[in-house]
């Protein structure tokens, strides 16, 4: 059992706990807000575990953050103990991607919850794509949240989730809505920690949603801060103790002192 209450302080939330379409709204919102995506485990070498236990010592009392299976995975566990029905879902994750014709793996794990004959789909374990609005789960329609409009369209006998940037849409992932059970998620998780060729073995990411529908992230030696129009200024990291201030100081992430993260650099790059 999650303690929610310590998860509640944890996202600074003090709403109602009913199985509500307002309270999934809120609670994706705070989550978002408060517990950043990170794969600084991974690139320290340390396991990731996917037990209820273990992401909340993480999550929750550790005041660190995680990556899809872990943000979703303890998600998934709070909305089960406030009696939303609630499912993982598995997906592909096209976000960099515009052919539809080259096949990503199915490493991502989001949420179908169902509240009064409704199908609604939450995520806050998409990286600087992370919801901070559930969507309801039908074709086309354009749905705002509180950071980027978002929709859904079929093709290819598959739903795509997508995210409008300015005038353009982009691919967040494609799923068929197969429910993706504990083993699967275990296999996945192996792949995106363990593998040597994995995106988060290779590369740092963190990432925030911030109030008023801004967003902080981290990609490598890159601090990039987005305004709720789009716009985003960035800045250079100098050095391991800078990347540890700014983890500190924008996602509340303490790591013990000396710590180095590494990553590896493209080939051609300095």
């Amino acid at each position: 059992m999650i303690d929610l209450d310590a998860y509640f302080r944890r996202i600074a939330y003090t709403g109602s706990r009913e199985p509500t379409v307002a309270v999934l709204h809120a609670l994706t919102a705070a989550h978002s807000r408060a517990i950043p995506f990170e794969n600084l485990d991974v690139l320290l070498q340390r396991p990731i575990q996917l037990t209820p236990e273990a992401l909340f010592r993480k999550l929750v009392e550790a005041r660190r953050g995680g990556y899809c299976f872990e943000q979703n995975g303890l998600f998934m566990e709070v909305l089960a103990q406030l009696g939303f029905d609630v499912q993982p879902l598995s997906a592909r994750v096209r976000l960099g991607l515009t052919d539809r014709g080259v096949v990503a793996p199915r490493t991502h794990m989001f949420l179908r919850v169902h509240i009064a004959g409704e199908s609604w789909l939450t995520d806050v374990g998409v990286g600087s794509a992370s919801l901070t609005g559930a969507l309801r789960w039908q074709e086309g329609d354009e749905q705002p949240t509180p950071h980027e409009a978002r929709r859904f369209v079929r093709a290819n006998e598959r739903w795509y989730h997508q995210i409008r940037y300015g005038d353009r849409w982009a691919d967040v992932y494609e799923f068929t809505g197969e429910e993706m059970p504990f083993i699967d998620r275990v296999i996945a998780n192996w792949y995106v920690s363990a593998y040597p060729g994995s995106h988060f073995r290779n590369r740092l990411v963190v990432a925030r949603a911030l109030p008023e529908g801004r967003r902080v992230a981290i990609a490598n030696d890159e601090l990039i801060l987005r305004e709720a129009d789009g716009t985003a200024r960035s800045g250079k990291l100098v050095g391991n103790e800078a990347l540890l201030t700014v983890l500190d100081r924008h996602f509340g992430i303490r790591l013990a002192a000396g710590t180095r993260i590494r990553w590896n650099v493209p080939a051609g790059c300095s």
